[in-house]
C-alpha cells in the first residue's frame, strides 16, 4: 500500500514521477480491481479529448479545433469529448460546433462555466448542442462515461460563477454508480479534486471513493494545467487547455500583434500556447496499462512564471503549469 502526500502522489514516487515527466513520459499505478474491469471490455476503447478551447477569447480557435479534428482522423477514436468552455452557442460559432460534432459519430459535450457568457442559460446550451441533459451517462463499448455538471448553485452562492453539484445530481450519480458493473470514467468541467475544485468536492469525492474499484479515473478541464494525481484511491486528471493559461489583470501583456489584441482584447489576460493541445486516452483489455497520449507546444511570448504569475501551492512551474500534455501510462501495481 503506497503512502500519499497532500498532493495525492505517493511520497516516494513524487520525485521519480517528475523526472520521468520531464522526459515526456510518466507512470501512475492502477489498482488491480480497476484493471480487472478494464479486461472485461470486448475491445480496446479510445477517446479523444480537448478542453477549454475558448473560441470566443482566441483569434485562432478554428485552427486549434481543426488540429484536433485532423489528429482524430488519424487516431480513429471511438468517441471524442470536449470538456467545456468550448464556444458560445450562437450563430457566429455554428460552424465550429458542427466541425466538432461531425468529427465523430460519438461527439460528447461537457458544460463549462463560460458557455453562458453570451447570455444563454445552461438549459439553452444543452438544447443547442444536442446534449442528453446537463449531466448524463453514455455506454461506449462496455465503458461507462458519467458526465457531470459543476455549474449548479450552492445554497450559499452569492456571486461569481457557480461551482457546485446539487443534491438531485448526486442522487443520480449514486444510482448510476450503484447500478453499473462496467468500468467508469467520470467527466466534468470543474475539478472534483485538486486546485479550483467545486465547493462540495469532499462530498463528491466520498461518493466516488465508495466505488473506486469501478472508476478508472476522473477527468476535468477548467484549470488549464497538466496535472495527474491520486487521492484516496481515485486518479484525477486535469486536462490542459487547448489554448492558454489564464494569468489575469495584474499580468496583462501582448503576445501577438497589436491588431490581434485590438480585435480579441481578452488574449492579453493569457499566456497562449503556440499549438493546440489535446489528448487521447486508450483502454486495452489485453494490456495491464491505460495510455494517455501527450502533445507538446511552447509559449507564445513569456510564460506565467516569467511575468510573475503566482502559482497555487500544489502546482510547479514547468510541471503542471506548462505548454503541453504529457504522455502517461497507468500501470498495474506489482504490490
Amino acid at each position: 500500500m503506497l503512502t500519499e502526500n497532500h498532493s495525492g502522489f505517493p511520497v516516494t514516487d513524487r520525485r521519480r514521477f517528475i523526472s520521468k515527466s520531464v522526459l515526456g513520459f510518466g507512470s501512475i499505478i492502477l489498482c488491480e480491481d480497476v484493471l480487472s474491469r478494464v479486461r472485461k471490455l470486448e475491445a480496446p476503447v479510445k477517446i479523444g479529448m480537448i478542453a477549454d478551447l475558448h473560441q470566443d477569447v482566441m483569434h485562432d480557435g478554428e485552427r486549434r479545433l481543426e488540429s484536433f479534428v485532423q489528429a482524430m482522423k488519424n487516431e480513429k477514436p471511438d468517441a471524442v469529448i470536449q470538456l467545456g468552455d468550448f464556444a458560445y452557442p450562437n450563430k457566429k460559432n455554428k460552424q465550429i460546433l458542427e466541425n466538432f460534432q461531425n468529427s465523430n459519430s460519438n461527439a460528447f459535450h461537457v458544460l463549462g462555466n463560460h458557455e453562458i457568457d453570451d447570455g444563454h442559460s445552461f438549459d439553452e446550451v444543452v438544447k443547442l448542442w444536442g446534449m442528453k441533459g446537463r449531466y448524463y451517462s453514455e455506454e461506449l463499448n462496455g465503458l461507462k462515461l458519467i458526465v457531470l455538471d459543476g455549474n449548479e448553485k450552492s445554497p450559499n452562492h452569492k456571486k461569481g460563477y457557480p461551482s457546485y453539484m446539487g443534491k438531485a445530481q448526486l442522487l443520480w450519480l449514486k444510482k448510476e454508480l450503484n447500478e453499473s458493473e462496467d468500468p467508469v470514467i467520470i467527466v466534468s468541467h470543474q475539478p472534483i479534486a485538486g486546485p479550483s475544485s467545486i465547493e462540495n468536492s469532499k462530498e463528491v469525492q466520498e461518493i466516488l471513493q465508495i466505488h473506486r474499484s469501478k472508476i478508472i479515473l476522473a477527468l476535468n478541464g477548467h484549470t488549464h494545467i497538466d496535472h495527474v494525481f491520486r487521492k484516496a484511491g481515485i486518479i484525477y486528471f486535469h486536462v490542459n487547455s487547448a489554448s492558454y493559461h489564464w494569468i489575469g489583470g495584474k499580468h496583462r501583456h501582448h503576445s501577438y500583434s497589436k491588431d490581434v489584441h485590438t480585435k480579441f482584447p481578452y488574449i492579453e489576460y493569457t499566456c497562449p500556447y503556440k499549438d493546440s493541445l489535446f489528448t487521447t486516452l486508450t483502454l486495452d483489455p489485453t494490456s495491464d496499462s491505460i495510455d494517455i497520449k501527450g502533445r507538446s507546444s511552447e509559449w507564445v511570448g513569456p510564460s506565467p512564471a516569467q511575468i510573475g504569475k503566482e502559482l497555487h501551492e500544489e502546482l510547479i512551474d514547468g510541471e503542471e503549469v506548462c505548454s503541453r500534455i504529457r504522455s502517461r501510462r497507468l500501470i498495474r501495481s506489482k504490490n
